[in-house]
């Protein structure tokens, strides 16, 4: 897996969007813990898309058709990404 800076992205149970970006998994931690937040915090690449990353790192190979249109692209996402679940503000699972 190639290294290149990261960012944690926290995503509140039920939300659309992400309620929190950090630049280390600890300070997202700290935030989370202090609000007593429940929700997915997630490790994301700077300046690259999940999909090309998947690919980059042999996470995903596209097989379908589909799977290389604009649709299925803009809406890919991936288990392989560092990311723990919360609940309450406590971590209940770590990758």
């Amino acid at each position: 897996m190639k290294a290149r800076a990261t960012v944690w992205v926290f995503n509140g149970s039920g939300g659309s969007f992400p309620s929190g970006v950090f630049s280390g998994r600890e300070k997202a931690e700290d935030w989370i813990r202090l609000h007593k937040l429940s929700g997915t915090l997630t490790e994301y690449p700077l300046d690259m898309g999940i999909y090309d990353w998947a690919i980059e790192n042999g996470f995903f190979t596209p097989r379908k058709d589909h799977q290389l249109k604009a649709d299925f692209i803009g809406t890919f996402s991936s288990a392989s990404q560092k990311h723990d679940h919360y609940v309450n503000g406590e971590n209940h699972g770590r990758e």
